[in-house]
């Protein structure tokens, strides 16, 4: 009796546990669905077989899927006591590189705090006690990034990520020491694991890497091995290699250390080139690796270079330890390895007091001809971002009067303006389209956005004002729209709108890396016609002048004319005594796989990739559509093969008014407008559009009154009332619909 009396709490004690765990079901399949994105991320993907069956929802599927993973099993009884034992997954790890396994946590006391591990064989932190280090080989630490929380959940069973790094190769012991805060560890060391590792030894892999001339370059190369674990692991890489990347960017002769193994690997140098695959094995001893890149289309050869005007190295993606953010050799070896001509990196609100040092006004020291890097500012993360984050280029002085930090900048955009068009920069709002949402897919649309977010909100007052220039004349406060990096229709409709009552606002194409966009840089690019030798502030210029075309690089159209004017040239203006007809011209190449990509095909316009030429696509052809408009309607289209080639495409066109001229591949690449003024009557084309400008104006201040600071709230009400007196004498003067 006595012994039963002693065995009834216990046995209550399971049943409960049992009780909890039938009920928690659908909890332990989420967080187990979770813990399947976090391996994606950190490249350690489940098989597509397992994603299948996980995402079936069935308890009983998750143990099967991820025990094998499990280097450890941790139970948290009742009383939050931790004890540890061995898990089914082989401890394998890798020299000089980092391993991902899981832990799995039974967790009958529904602790909500974070797994935390240490080890006495653990790599002392840099300044502590260097003592024994020959038996401090092993580096760890438990995986709390997103799309994880930096807890456990509660549920009965839940699964976290532990991340090893090996200093050795060969047979290497480690005590692991589990716990879920002071005085949880079991009695008896329960809680420690002794865990016998072999440490697979890696070898040298050197990498030839020549591009289409066969000259020495440098690539992107993403590897895996016969499971689809990346190589190096993205666990816990450090700068040049981003651990939020697949792959890793390698010049001609240097290396990557490997294990022994079967290899795939994906070879990229951005969109011009075709992306190449092969496989290859490493043995005991190091070996080469030839790669022979093969180009498709080269613009530049052709005077079109390519560049991003919006790339970051520090905040969003970046880390903050152990250096806040990455330094300018690090983001120049992503724009040789994309093989971007020019990369604007702009400092931001995070880590901006320690970024800051690195802006010269002047082109930076790394840069290697043809391909330039150049630090300047995106307002973001203080003063005017409420307002739409601006992209100031070309800046000579990065530093708002009135303070040597973030604090102090204006909260109305028109003033920030103000101080970087007396530089002589370059400007324009950074990612367009947010807050300037609209259910309809047509181009233009009337329906009036929200203007809520940061992007080209405060754009529709600031494109109707001049301000002065260097020199003291006047000129628009705004340059630029950028574009690509959001929803197509949401950028493409406030420019259309603005062109259609005469403003001359160009675009530019960025990628906001590593915050829209962390994949690469350049998935957004402008590309720029320059005369004579390339440099920062000649391509700047040129998206001033509009003499570029943007897009994502899978198409490209180049050398655009209307009536034998080119785009930006001459203020791509064409004169004519009255109305009549011009030809337009451009020569286009793409470039799409015979094989539908349905991942890009399947989604709306409001998902990324948010400009791909796959969404131009014609059926299942290759064939892809240009487009002509005229004041933004197309009025002729013409079917082209994304084979590569280069041909010519021209249109004949009736102009019967003033207007702007354009082409596009709807979803991929957009000229800048050539302006055809008949009988020099300016650009006036639509009632519609002038009162949609008209109307958004008090759309915009109605968001955006509440973030203007005190000291400069009358200058944000002459600024929008300045505004809607131009829309109004511009919708007097409009014709059309």
């Amino acid at each position: 009796m006595k012994f039963l009396k002693l065995l009834l709490p216990a046995v209550l004690l399971v049943a409960v546990f049992i009780a909890k765990a039938a009920n928690d079901g659908q909890a332990v399949v989420l967080n187990a669905k979770r813990v399947a994105q976090a391996l994606e991320v950190l490249g350690n993907p489940l098989s597509k077989e397992e994603s299948a069956r996980l995402a079936g929802g069935e308890t009983h599927e998750v143990e099967s899927i991820l025990d094998p993973r499990c280097l450890a099993v941790v139970t948290i009884n009742p009383e939050s006591r931790v004890k540890a034992v061995a898990g089914q997954a082989k401890p394998v790890l890798v020299e000089a590189g980092w391993s991902v396994f899981l832990v799995k946590v039974i967790n009958e006391a529904g602790v909500t705090a974070p797994l935390r591990v240490e080890s006495e064989q653990a790599i002392p932190l840099a300044g502590s006690a260097q003592s024994d280090l020959a038996d401090r080989w092993l580096d760890l630490a438990m995986f709390r990034g997103r799309p994880l929380s930096p807890t456990l959940s509660g549920a009965s069973v839940d699964y976290r990520i532990i991340q090893l790094y090996s200093r050795d190769a060969g047979r290497r012991a480690a005590v692991l020491t589990f716990d879920v805060g002071q005085g949880t560890q079991d009695l008896g060391f329960r809680s420690d694991l002794l865990v016998n590792f072999e440490c697979r030894p890696a070898r040298d892999l050197t990498f030839k890497v020549l591009d289409e001339n066969g000259k020495p370059t440098t690539a992107g190369f993403e590897i895996r091995d016969a499971q689809g674990r990346v190589y190096p692991s993205q666990a816990k890489r450090l700068a040049p290699d981003f651990h939020f990347h697949p792959q890793i960017y390698r010049a001609n002769g240097e290396t990557v250390k490997l294990p022994e193994g079967d290899y795939q690997l994906r070879v990229s140098r951005g969109p011009e080139y075709l992306t190449g695959h092969q496989k290859f094995t490493m043995e005991k001893e190091p070996r080469e690796l030839k790669v022979d890149l093969n180009r498709w289309v080269d613009p530049a050869s052709r005077g079109w270079w390519s560049g991003d005007h919006h790339i970051h190295a520090a905040g969003c993606a970046h880390y903050n330890k152990p250096t806040e953010g990455v330094h300018a050799p690090d983001m120049m070896r992503h724009i040789l390895g994309e093989d971007l001509k020019v990369g604007a990196n702009l400092t931001w609100g995070p880590c901006f007091d320690y970024q800051k040092q690195f802006f010269t006004g002047s082109e930076d020291k790394v840069s290697k001809y043809p391909y330039l890097l150049r630090y300047d500012i995106e307002v973001s993360g203080f003063g005017s971002h409420q307002s739409g984050h601006l992209c100031l280029l070309q800046l000579k002085d990065q530093m708002y009067p009135g303070g040597d930090s973030t604090d102090h900048w204006p909260t109305l955009c028109l003033n920030t303006l103000k101080w970087a068009k007396k530089q002589g920069a370059v400007v324009g709002p950074a990612h367009s389209g947010w807050g300037l949402a609209t259910r309809s897919n047509e181009l233009p649309n009337y329906e009036i956005p929200p203007f809520d977010g940061i992007g080209a909100n405060e754009y529709i007052v600031d494109v109707t004002h001049e301000v002065e220039g260097p020199k003291g004349d006047l000129v628009p406060a705004v340059d630029f729209l950028s574009t690509v990096d959001t929803p197509m229709v949401w950028e493409l409709n406030i420019w259309y709108h603005t062109l259609n009552v005469g403003y001359r606002t160009r675009i530019s194409g960025e990628t906001d890396f590593p915050c829209i966009y962390g994949e690469r840089v350049g998935l957004g690019r402008s590309y720029v016609k320059v005369d004579g030798t390339l440099t920062y502030n000649k391509w700047c210029e040129g998206i001033r002048a509009g003499r570029n075309y943007v897009g994502d690089g899978r198409s490209h159209l180049m050398d655009f004319s209307v009536g034998g004017v080119e785009v930006g040239v001459d203020g791509s203006e064409l004169r004519l005594a009255k109305a009549g007809q011009v030809t337009a011209r451009v020569d286009f190449s793409a470039w799409l796989d015979e094989k539908i990509n349905p991942i890009v095909r399947g989604r709306g316009q409001h998902e990324k990739p948010y400009w791909h030429l796959e969404r131009a696509r014609v059926g299942a052809s290759r064939m892809v559509p240009v487009e002509l408009l005229v004041n933004g309607r197309p009025v002729a289209r013409k079917e082209i093969a994304a084979d590569g080639e280069i041909r010519e495409v021209s249109f004949e066109v009736s102009i019967e008014q003033s207007s702007w001229v354009a082409m596009r591949v709807l979803g991929s690449s957009h000229t800048n407008p050539v302006w055809v003024l008949v009988d020099d009557q300016p650009v006036r084309t639509s009632k519609r559009s002038a009162q949609w400008c008209l109307d958004s104006v008090d759309q915009c201040w109605s968001q955006k009154e509440r973030f203007i600071a005190k000291g400069e709230l009358e200058d944000a009400k002459a600024a929008y009332a300045h505004a809607k007196k131009e829309y109004a004498r511009r919708l007097s003067e409009s014709q059309g619909d």
